[in-house]
């Protein structure tokens, strides 16, 4: 397994909504969610909360697709 990777069950589980799974996945992101909020060398926590927000959202979005193999 890649450490540097969410794993795969956590993303099922966040994208259907399990807290414990979507705040694994904030966890996994939140060094470079802060360096993404940096603005003039400095956190901007409402630039944070907005990408903490969108990453969210996008997880709800995600749909997994059916693959035959």
């Amino acid at each position: 397994m890649n450490p540097k990777l969410v794993p795969y069950e956590t993303i099922i589980r966040a994208t259907s909504g399990e807290p414990e799974a979507v705040d694994e996945v904030l966890r996994h992101y939140s060094k470079r969610i802060r360096i993404a909020a940096i603005e003039n060398g400095h956190i901007d926590r409402d630039s944070e909360d907005s990408i903490k927000s969108r990453l969210v959202a996008a997880l709800f979005k995600f749909r997994f697709d059916e693959q035959e193999i």
